[in-house]
């Protein structure tokens, strides 16, 4: 085993702790970036000037009105910019526009001694604008060509022979929607300027050093006269990777001009009307199978939703392609990318980052198919699992194959699936108004930023004087315990207890150059880079120790707060007692810690290679109840095993794999952004911009019955103490209540009916479903010529294909 993978006989890491900061969450006192603006004295308040256009053309931008208002200070504008007037990293983003690009985009900004005569004085601000033409919808973005960035191509082996040579082709199309991160806390951002002109900025950020990087060059400054720092966040999922930026930009900006602190805080209203969601995506595809059952080949379009500028519109979709296989071997594969520019949000990054779109594409082309193919869905995953020897569409090696087959057996049996597989169907034959179903869903999931160069962490440890220890590390904190993982590695290594180490806030000026806290990958980088510091101060301290105990440096050993040799009758001395010595001996008691993640190489123009350190393998089985009258449902039960490798914290582990698979089935089944898509002056207007109108998980979704277990004896090598990453893997795990859902609604009709489950799988959309199982009953046949699952060559008989929406109508019109 590596030194990075390998444990001490009693680490503190894999000890079920709580979390850092549980108690002052609890008790409210844990600190977050709008809790300073108390603690700062003269702040400014800014608030934006909206306009309420999907698309149009600035013509005149009168500000003057706004100094009318008592309290306005300044207004901000694109002629105060001294450096770039853009907040992205591709350069297509103005912080300032003059085109107005989505419905509620920022034209303006105001400052003033308090947000109410900020908002009052953005309100009075006169803007003319000359409308234009908007696209809304993926679908009209692709009738238009209005796409943006590059068009990814994956392909391996020879799809056209696959197809032709399979003795099953089915063909269709499914488009899915985006979600809102719905953070607890909305993007915020407090910023000064000291005396000698440093810009402090503390940011609601997961990306401290891209805010640093776009504070500086929209200031006209260098990333050194500017620190950023991130106390702790309220929630991130992906949503403050890229956005917070421009909001840091704008409190920068307005505390260089003025002299003063700004703090700017969206109200929730503003943070879902002008911050990006997770993508939504179309997808058209054809798939092959043979006698029985195992894909032969598969040939797909994706389109993703990407708003009106880049973002990370390319990597999401790139990691979208590269899990549209998720946990299945494929021989012949060809699959297309392409990123439609709407008039909305710019999309960005979400928990999975494309990694849940692509594997969405799969998994629903496989629950529509196997009743088509006579072949129970659990069972037709099964066959088509990765075996040893496999390897992805883009060449990477899937190690650990048996690990799903092993998590598989374990789901079945802890879920006693067959039996309650059995009493469902006696259920359903029972129960003409209610049905229930029970799905088992696999994840396989690759851990790494799809950019190389972002594979890199660092860390900053102190041991002080009296023995206490201070860490600092690139990552940050929100909520998901990263902080905690790091205080059990540095105690682990360093070998004291854990009150012992003490975590300063994530600060630019500490740990630079830092990678976001994102792609699963914060305690796989931070950890290594915290290990790594930690053993360099070690590795002295054992040569101050070696001398006092008489023994080789290489035989000394740190447990619990003691040094002692590997005898078993060997002196000890007292943690303290030999970093007090070290000190005198003049032995350095800092040292900065780096890691890079090796093995990783990746030609993203031919996609090709292999970007992934591992995969994270998960299953989950769940079961569903439907309301046959509403198309209302419940979660009644979700067993899942997660393969975590060697976990850093239990508690916490368990903690992500619960709230990862909610937030999955919110997103799958709840979460239901709508745009205003009629002409007129809402066009465009996001409809689902508050908690009462945006419905999110809450107790009455959870399941009645919720089981968890880790994966054990899963040591993943080469990775810190023998852990996997477990931020994102699980949100897929939810893909188990869709598919549920799907059977609870084809059992309203005869059996093998393969039907549409519209995503996200809504009680309205749950009940065009069954209406459509319905349908088939009516008509004595299973109904194959419903979009989505249909046959490339339909038999001459088959039914002819039903648009939708037009099935929608005659539906309606029947009831």
């Amino acid at each position: 085993m590596s030194a990075l993978s390998e444990r001490p006989a009693e680490p503190v890491v894999g000890r079920a702790v709580p979390h850092e900061s549980a108690a002052l969450h609890v008790t409210g006192q844990a600190l977050y970036t709008d809790d300073l603006v108390g603690r700062t004295k003269d702040v400014l308040h800014a608030w934006p000037r909206q306009v309420m256009h999907a698309h149009a053309r600035v013509t005149a931008l009168r500000t003057e009105p706004a100094y009318a208002v008592p309290g306005v200070v300044r207004v901000l504008t694109a002629a105060d910019v001294p450096g770039v007037n853009d907040a992205g990293v591709k350069h297509d983003e103005p912080l300032f526009p003059d085109e107005v690009m989505f419905y509620g985009h920022a034209v303006c900004w105001v400052l003033g001694e308090t947000l109410e005569a900020a908002r009052l004085g953005a309100e009075a601000i006169e803007v003319e604008v000359e409308p234009l033409p908007a696209l809304v919808t993926v679908r009209e973005a692709i009738a238009a060509g209005s796409f943006q960035g590059g068009q990814p191509h994956l392909e391996r082996g020879d799809v056209e022979a696959g197809l032709a040579g399979a003795a099953h082709v089915f063909s269709g199309e499914l488009e899915f929607a985006g979600q809102e991160h719905f953070y607890l806390e909305t993007h915020c951002s407090l910023a000064h300027v000291d005396e000698n002109g440093q810009v402090f900025v503390q940011s609601s950020t997961q990306h401290p050093s891209e805010t640093q990087e776009i504070v500086a060059h929209v200031l006209g400054l260098t990333n050194s006269e500017v620190t950023v720092q991130c106390l702790r966040m309220g929630g991130g999922f992906g949503g403050k990777e890229m956005q917070p930026h421009g909001f840091a930009a704008i409190a920068a900006l307005g505390a260089t001009l003025t002299g003063r602190p700004v703090r700017l805080r969206l109200n929730r209203s503003q943070d879902m009307t002008m911050s990006g969601k997770r993508h939504g995506f179309h997808a058209r595809w054809r798939v092959g199978f043979d006698e029985s059952g195992c894909l032969q080949a598969l040939d797909a379009t994706l389109t993703s939703d990407g708003g009106w500028s880049l973002d990370l519109s390319e990597p999401v979709l790139a990691r979208a392609l590269c899990h549209v296989d998720n946990a299945y071997w494929i021989p012949n594969v060809r699959v297309n990318g392409r990123i439609a520019k709407t008039n909305k949000t710019s999309q960005t990054a979400f928990r999975g980052f494309g990694g849940p779109q692509g594997m969405l594409v799969i998994e629903d082309i496989l629950g529509r198919c196997a009743p088509l193919l006579g072949v129970d869905a659990a069972e037709l995953r099964r066959r088509n699992f990765y075996t040893a020897g496999g390897t992805t569409p883009y060449g990477q090696p899937v190690r650990h194959p048996e690990r799903l087959a092993t998590i598989w057996q374990k789901v079945l049996d802890a879920s006693d699936f067959a039996a309650r597989t059995s009493e469902i169907e006696a259920y359903n034959a029972t129960h003409p108004h209610t049905k229930r179903g029970l799905a088992v869903t696999p994840v396989k999931f690759g851990i790494s930023f799809n950019l190389t160069a972002f594979n890199q962490g660092g860390a900053l440890v102190h041991v002080y004087k009296d023995g206490s220890v201070l860490i600092n590390h690139g990552g940050t904190e929100m909520g998901q315990g990263l902080h905690t993982k790091m205080l059990q590695v540095a105690a682990t290594t360093l070998g004291v207890p854990l009150h012992r180490v003490r975590l300063a806030p994530t600060r630019t000026d500490k740990v630079p150059n830092t990678s976001a806290t994102a792609a699963s990958s914060g305690a796989d980088l931070n950890g290594a880079a915290v290990k790594n510091a930690c053993e360099q101060i070690r590795g002295r301290l054992a040569q101050v120790a070696a001398e006092r105990l008489g023994i080789s440096p290489a035989d000394v050993r740190f447990a619990d707060g003691a040094v002692h040799g590997i005898a078993f009758a060997s002196d000890r001395l007292a943690w303290e007692e030999v970093v007090k010595a070290a000190y005198f001996q003049r032995v350095q008691l800092w040292a900065a810690g780096f890691y890079r993640t090796e093995g990783l190489h990746w030609d993203s123009s031919r996609m090709r290679g292999e970007p992934f350190k591992y995969f994270a393998y998960g299953a989950a089985a769940a079961e569903v109840e439907v309301d046959g009258f509403t198309g209302a449902y419940r979660t009644r039960r979700v067993d899942i095993v997660h393969d975590v490798g060697d976990s850093l914290s239990p508690l916490v582990d368990l903690g992500q794999i619960e709230g990862g698979f909610v937030q999955g089935a919110g997103w799958l089944t709840l979460e239901d952004l709508r745009w205003e898509e009629r002409e007129g002056p809402h066009h465009g207007r996001l409809a689902t911009q508050a908690a009462s109108t945006y419905k999110l998980p809450s107790f009455s979704e959870m399941p009645e019955v919720f089981n968890v277990t880790l994966l054990p004896n899963a040591t993943e090598e080469g990775a810190v103490y023998g852990s996997k990453a477990v931020g994102e893997p699980p949100l897929m795990l939810a893909f188990s209540v869709r598919e549920a859902i799907r059977q609870a609604a084809a059992a309203f009709g005869p059996p093998g009916l393969s039907v549409d489950l519209a995503s996200p799988a809504t009680p309205e959309a749950v009940y065009w479903a069954i209406e459509q199982a319905r349908r088939s009953t009516e008509h004595g046949h299973v109904d194959e010529g419903a979009p989505g699952v249909l046959p490339d060559q339909p038999a001459a008989d088959a039914p002819p294909m039903v648009p939708f929406s037009e099935r929608v109508q005659r539906m309606m019109t029947r009831t």
